[in-house]
């Protein structure tokens, strides 16, 4: 399948015009791609049967603790690509691993768990090559608009179909723009991560620097090839103004700029689980700990607001942890990074699979709140319901500014 954006699917003619980017930056983002632009310098060595992760090329980057833009649990998706005929645009953003079954076969061809496009070819015998500059690409849309912070792009199981390079664009377009859109001659791409080379069957890591609030991107693959999956890691930077318009907000959701800056455990799930929006809809999707087993200890998470508000009720769900959710909890908050905490809600025992609500008198002002889990155990959701102050209102509206937005 492909998109109507003006392309010739047909005979899958070179595709070379691509909407306007500001010139390439001087020095390349952080990766651990190969520096080297020799044609298989980056290829993993062909299936030979067993575990298919057994030499995949994993990679460690400081960036992934952060909240990822594109998961489509806060509203990403893959809204066009310019090709797709050997696998999906979407599966890019699934949130499972890659997975690859060495037997199965469709009517195009191998069937591949990522976002796959047919081999480019040139314009005739005598120059059977695409050109320098021709490669395929899809748009994304981010979830929670923000600053990016870093880029994974992950070639699972693509051994040799990979693309030699990748190259990734942003944007910033408020609303719901459709690719047409996006592609108008009017809208500014900037080049985030230029042309790069990258491995196959690998975790390819990029660092951005750039600071810009960004509610797009554009992947390429130079000049075709397979990705797996993708990840935008980043800060989001909500819009102060759809704020004031809603009033009460959820002062800690993700979508809304809150995030969660440490936590005693993060074996089975990450933290950032528990502000997602929706509920719950499986075991693995909040915060589970470990077992705990020293007495005298507890687990627990901080988070920070999205700036400082005014609490009027929290909501604690435990929405699909029957046997290990937390036995008692209990929610301290503090204003400013170095304040002192004070009880939000004292210890108090929770029930499995339940959602429970709690009233706060007096709206106490914070700006982060850390919730204790005694002993251990799981939360699903978090929601810290309030309004923002005049000072977190115009921080907030700062940050906003600053971001270039």
């Amino acid at each position: 399948m492909t998109s109507d954006l003006n392309e010739t699917p047909a005979e899958h003619a070179p595709h070379t015009d691509a909407p306007h980017t500001d010139a390439p930056h001087t020095d390349a983002p952080h990766t651990d791609a190969p520096h080297t632009d020799a044609p298989h310098a980056g290829d993993a060595a062909p299936y030979g049967g067993g575990d298919p992760y057994a030499d995949y090329r994993a990679g460690e980057f400081p960036f992934t603790g952060l909240v990822d833009l594109a998961d489509r649990r806060l509203g990403a998706g893959v809204i066009a690509a310019n090709d797709e005929f050997f696998a999906e645009r979407e599966n890019l953003l699934n949130r499972e691993r890659a997975v690859f079954d060495p037997e199965r076969f469709g009517h195009k061809g191998k069937i591949m768990d990522g976002w796959e496009t047919r081999r480019r070819r040139g314009t005739d015998a005598a120059h059977p090559f695409p050109a320098p500059g021709d490669h395929d690409w899809a748009l994304v849309r981010l979830g929670a608009p923000g600053i990016i912070r870093g880029i994974v792009v992950d070639t699972a199981h693509f051994r040799g179909n990979y693309p030699q390079r990748v190259s990734v664009q942003a944007t910033s377009v408020e609303g719901s723009p459709g690719p047409s859109e996006l592609l108008a001659d009017d809208v500014k791409w900037e080049e985030i991560v230029p042309p790069t080379p990258v491995r196959g069957h690998a975790a390819n890591g990029f660092e951005i620097t750039d600071g810009r609030r960004r509610t797009h991107i554009r992947l390429c693959q130079h000049p075709d090839g397979g990705v797996a999956r993708l990840r935008v890691h980043g800060e989001v930077v909500p819009d102060p103004a759809w704020l004031a318009a809603l009033g009460t907000v959820d002062l800690i959701a993700v979508l809304n700029g809150g995030a969660y800056e440490d936590a005693s455990d993060r074996f089975y799930s990450s933290p950032t689980q528990i502000i997602l929006p929706g509920t719950s809809r499986r075991m693995d999707d909040g915060w589970e700990n470990r077992r705990r087993r020293v007495r005298g200890t507890n687990d627990w998470v901080r988070f920070r607001l999205a700036a400082q508000g005014a609490v009027r009720a929290v909501e604690i769900d435990t929405a699909c942890l029957k046997g290990n959710a937390a036995g008692w909890i209990a929610l301290q908050g503090r204003d400013g990074g170095t304040g002192e905490w004070f009880d939000l809600i004292p210890r108090t025992a929770l029930r499995p699979d339940t959602l429970h609500r709690f009233p706060l008198p007096g709206r106490p002002v914070v700006t982060h709140v850390r919730l204790d889990a005694f002993p251990d155990g799981g939360v699903a959701r978090m929601r810290l319901h309030g309004t923002l102050t005049d000072r977190g209102a115009a921080e907030l509206a700062a940050r906003y500014d600053e971001s270039g937005a």
